[in-house]
């Protein structure tokens, strides 16, 4: 099973927010924290820095050792819908998940 699957649609969006920000630098951080209304919850930031413990993912999406395992296999698109536009993360180790789809649990 792969790591992250990030798809050309999550790296498009994110290539084009490093144009807008004038910061070929950025990344999407995505991390895994305790929280939320199931458990965990998914932490998504912009951030240039790429620390010694993080993981690069089809040169657009960081993330740290402790989160990866909480999200191995998972996949990070970015959706548009009628309410809005966001980056979605579908992950296949989750045994529930809340409306929100920002908490999930194991």
């Amino acid at each position: 099973m792969t790591d992250l699957i990030i798809t050309p649609t999550a790296c498009d969006r994110i290539k084009d927010i490093r144009a807008q920000k004038n910061n070929p630098k950025l990344n999407l951080r995505v991390m895994v924290s305790g929280g939320g209304c199931s458990g965990f919850k998914y932490d998504l930031q912009f951030d240039e820095t790429v620390n010694v413990d993080d993981i690069v993912f089809d040169n657009c999406v960081v993330t740290d050792m402790v989160s990866l395992p909480l999200m191995k296999g998972s996949k990070v698109d970015y959706v548009v819908t009628l309410m809005g536009e966001s980056f979605k993360i579908t992950n296949p180790n989750a045994s529930s998940g809340c409306g929100c789809g920002e908490s999930f649990s194991l």
